[in-house]
């Protein structure tokens, strides 16, 4: 009788406990259930998202490849106004910028590769962006700037393609000793993966030629004139 008793009161206490705390519980289980479910409605609207940017994107190759760039700037911008989180954009505005130089609008390539510098997620495409800009500078003849935008990170992996065009920035200041310097850092950083006879060998050679002197001729001590 005694355990019969103990279990009823366990039971009576199971009940009360219940009743103080149930509604608490419900409560976890909906927030719960709303939680998956609002995760995966997420998850749909960010694969989708990602669908319609990707297209967008593909938009914009194709004008480009079309000689369309009215059109494919229309695409960039609906890319940056409908889905400006979205890693396409910073892809577009690398794409845009390479239209840009082609066309000779400097200014507007700057733009977009600064755009890039600034606000991409991903650490390497900003690198690449960064050392297209100093291309761009350079070509504006701003060498200082492209210096400073260099200069301005570390360059991981891309060392070697840092000391180049610091290299290519220094020469179009007329520095050719420290743009001899950095072409040769850029060689040592690449580890030999620069193949012989490229871009690079050539601006070495090119340089390290003209940065010889030619020996001035020695011209022998005149001859004793003789005791009279």
């Amino acid at each position: 009788m005694e355990d019969y008793l103990s279990e009823q009161e366990q039971w009576e206490a199971l009940k009360a406990w219940l009743k103080e705390n149930g509604p608490w519980i419900i409560a976890g289980v909906v927030v719960a259930a709303l939680a998956v479910t609002g995760y995966r409605w997420y998850q749909r609207y960010v694969d989708q998202a990602g669908a319609q940017a990707s297209a967008k994107y593909l938009q914009m190759v194709e004008a480009l490849g079309r000689g369309d760039h009215t059109n494919a700037f229309v695409v960039l911008g609906d890319l940056e106004r409908n889905y400006p989180s979205s890693a396409y954009v910073d892809q577009a505005r690398l794409m845009a910028a390479r239209a840009d130089v082609e066309t000779g609008e400097l200014d507007k390539a700057a733009t977009e590769l600064q755009s890039v510098v600034a606000h991409s997620k991903d650490p390497d495409l900003a690198l690449v962006a960064r050392l297209r800009l100093a291309r761009v500078q350079i070509a504006q003849h701003k060498a200082d700037a492209a210096l400073a935008t260099l200069d301005a990170v570390q360059p991981g992996a891309f060392a070697p393609a840092f000391h180049e065009v610091r290299g290519d920035a220094f020469y179009a200041k007329g520095d050719k000793a420290n743009a001899l310097k950095e072409y040769l850092s850029a060689k040592a950083a690449g580890a030999g993966g620069v193949p012989d006879g490229g871009p690079l060998d050539l601006k070495i050679t090119e340089l390290s030629a003209g940065s010889q002197q030619p020996r001035q001729a020695i011209t022998p001590a005149p001859a004793a004139a003789p005791a009279k």
